[in-house]
């Protein structure tokens, strides 16, 4: 089947999943996007990336030959039984978000007359030239024909192997690190930054090549990205508990997270007011601190 004549529903377009939409179309893929209950600055984007809306999500499904599962971590499973709803037959389901492989292994289980690709894309929305890498894993055959569908585009493709749930292991694995390593990078900054230090301690770390503690200019990012970072640490530490390891690191970066979570949700901040949404009143009632 050559890319003119393939459609694509996309669920849905966030910042990755506009961008990687957007890359499709350059491609003459036909994308589609379900408008009931999406947000402005979801309308938005689809429209800029050049995306096709349609009503409800039931017409979507009967109308894409490819599903492409793009959204916040926590409502991977939830969009999945949606899908499943609406009675999707023999088509392809890529399910590219970061949840734990056991979850993965779920959402085929919801969908067992589809064939459901494992994904995990690492690396930044393609936009201005940033080429991220969708890594698969599952049926061979749907594997190439994703492969195929992102041939020529920004969105590189590796496939890891025939078995569900090897992408997904790899996502976590890296973003666990990542994610968890800016926080921690945050916490850094601010505790010298409240000790009147922070200046020495970028002279530190930038001795250091590819240190987190000299991007200072990410911690707002990392505040503002903390609704969908959270739920994918919190899937990262159940991840760590199945392979038998410690996740109180994890789940601890996850509850740093959830301090911004609501509060710095798609903001615009300073460095100052993100670390101000961390702090808590020392005297305040059932502290427990020493």
């Amino acid at each position: 089947m050559s890319s003119e004549a393939i459609t694509v529903g996309l669920l849905h377009p966030g910042s990755m999943g506009a961008a990687i939409g957007a890359q499709l179309r350059r491609q003459n893929v036909r994308v589609l996007w379900c408008m009931d209950g999406r947000s402005s600055r979801s309308r938005s984007r689809a429209e800029d990336a050049g995306l096709k809306g349609v009503q409800n999500l039931g017409q979507l499904v009967a109308r894409a030959d490819v599903l492409l599962s793009l959204c916040p971590p926590a409502a991977a499973m939830e969009v999945a039984r949606q899908v499943a709803a609406c009675g999707l037959q023999e088509r392809l389901y890529i399910e590219a978000n970061a949840i734990t492989p056991h979850r993965v292994r779920d959402i085929a289980e919801l969908l067992p007359n589809a064939v459901v690709i494992d994904g995990a894309v690492i690396g930044s929305p393609p936009v201005a030239g940033k080429q991220p890498t969708l890594y698969m894993s599952g049926d061979p055959d749907g594997c190439s024909q994703a492969t195929a569908l992102f041939a020529g585009s920004d969105v590189k493709t590796h496939v890891l192997g025939p078995e569900v749930g090897t992408a997904s292991a790899l996502k976590l694995s890296y973003s666990s690190y990542q994610k968890a390593s800016r926080v921690l990078a945050a916490l850094a900054y601010g505790v010298a930054d409240a000790s009147g230090v922070g200046d020495e301690l970028l002279k530190i770390a930038g001795k250091r090549g590819g240190s987190y503690l000299t991007e200072t200019g990410y911690i707002p990012k990392t505040a503002s990205r903390a609704w969908r970072w959270g739920p994918e640490l919190d899937d990262a530490a159940a991840l760590l508990r199945e392979a038998g390891l410690p996740d109180d690191l994890m789940r601890a970066a996850s509850r740093v997270l959830c301090k911004w979570s609501d509060a710095a949700r798609d903001r615009e901040l300073t460095v100052a007011e993100a670390l101000s949404l961390l702090q808590t009143d020392p005297d305040r009632e059932g502290h427990d601190e020493p």
